[in-house]
């Protein structure tokens, strides 16, 4: 990257070039590319993990932890949907994922974590997020697979109904079916759709 045309250099150091040109782009009557559409997504994946089925019938702790797990699950079938596009898509995908992260930043700042303890709890959360995704990833076409790792990640261990974890590895695989079916033009729009949970 070329050095910024800034005679300050402490003003250079301060400019943060992934949001403030898009502060720029905003005052200037544009809009950073793919904010709508991420927003959509992101505002369509957390909808469907607040659904009040998986925590009376799914059994998925309502609880801080839980909440997360859900929307985790809900944007690795978003973002493996994405990732099979491609191109522009990618794009897509980690403009969500900024938001998604954000969105957790805000969270935990209104559950009063000071500044100074952010970062170590966002690298946390980042932790748990990609751990969780590759824990998931190639396990759709494999029943018993998928069950194990919905085991150890959205029940943490702790769920002792097998007939539970079958519905819930059906209600899976059925979503990731659903999204494999939905046009690559929507889901570049914003337009995201998932059933509701049948458990």
């Amino acid at each position: 990257m070329s050095t910024p045309p800034f005679t300050d250099a402490g003003l250079a150091a301060d400019f943060n070039w992934s949001t403030d040109l898009g502060i720029f782009k905003t005052l200037l009557g544009g809009k950073p590319r793919w904010e709508n559409e991420s927003h959509d997504l992101y505002e369509t994946v957390v909808a469907q993990a607040r659904q009040e089925a998986f925590y009376l019938r799914g059994r998925v702790a309502d609880s801080i932890d839980g909440r997360f797990d859900l929307v985790v699950l809900h944007a690795f079938l978003l973002f493996r949907r994405l990732g099979r596009i491609g191109g522009e898509a990618l794009d897509l995908s980690q403009k969500t994922f900024d938001l998604m992260f954000a969105d957790f930043d805000g969270c935990l700042r209104e559950m009063g974590v000071s500044d100074m303890g952010m970062a170590p709890k966002i690298k946390k959360m980042a932790k748990a997020f990609f751990g969780r995704i590759q824990a998931y990833d190639g396990t759709l076409d494999t029943p018993d697979a998928l069950s194990d790792a919905l085991a150890r990640n959205l029940y943490r261990g702790k769920m002792d109904d097998p007939a539970v974890l079958r519905a819930m590895v059906a209600y899976v695989r059925a979503q990731a079916a659903l999204l494999d079916a939905q046009e690559d033009a929507a889901l570049m729009q914003g337009r995201l759709r998932f059933s509701a949970p049948e458990l």
